[in-house]
């Protein structure tokens, strides 16, 4: 990529997603392929590790998750910008728990990518970022509805 094609990308995240006990059943694989469908987000890179009950790591290869004959992932197939790296893939199976594997995706917010390169061009720059997970948010909400309550 250019370095003008750099300058108009929007946020670029990454997840690490656990499956229990190795059991992906691609329910959410249609609403991955929709995101990118509708230009919302780029898939940059797209991996897979698994963690064996003694501790060590191996690579996963697109598979069929949910058993219908048909490879789920091939859309997504070579998707490797280079940016997942083998340290990576060790990092990210450090969090599992042995006998699970994980899902690593590098994605563009291409939604943001024109708001991110205005900011850019005005000269601002991220300086934080973070995520709050829903357990967090529900926590919340019910420690205030306590509090309310009371």
């Amino acid at each position: 990529m250019s370095a003008d094609e750099f300058s108009e990308m929007g946020p670029v995240d990454y997840l690490v997603v656990e499956f229990p006990g190795n059991r992906m059943t691609g329910e959410g694989l249609p609403l991955l392929v929709d995101l990118v469908e509708r230009g919302i987000i780029r898939i940059l890179d797209l991996s897979f590790v698994r963690k064996e009950l003694d501790g060590s790591v191996s690579g996963l290869q697109i598979a069929d998750f949910d058993g219908d004959g048909e490879l789920d992932l091939t859309l997504f197939e070579g998707a490797s910008s280079g940016l997942l790296g083998e340290d990576d893939l060790q990092d990210a199976a450090a969090v599992l728990e042995p006998g699970n594997s994980a899902g690593i995706i590098v994605y563009e917010n291409v939604w943001a990518g024109p708001f991110a390169a205005a900011l850019r061009r005005g000269g601002a720059q991220l300086v934080a970022s973070g995520r709050i997970p829903v357990q967090a948010l529900l926590a919340s909400l019910e420690a205030a509805e306590a509090r309310s309550d009371s």
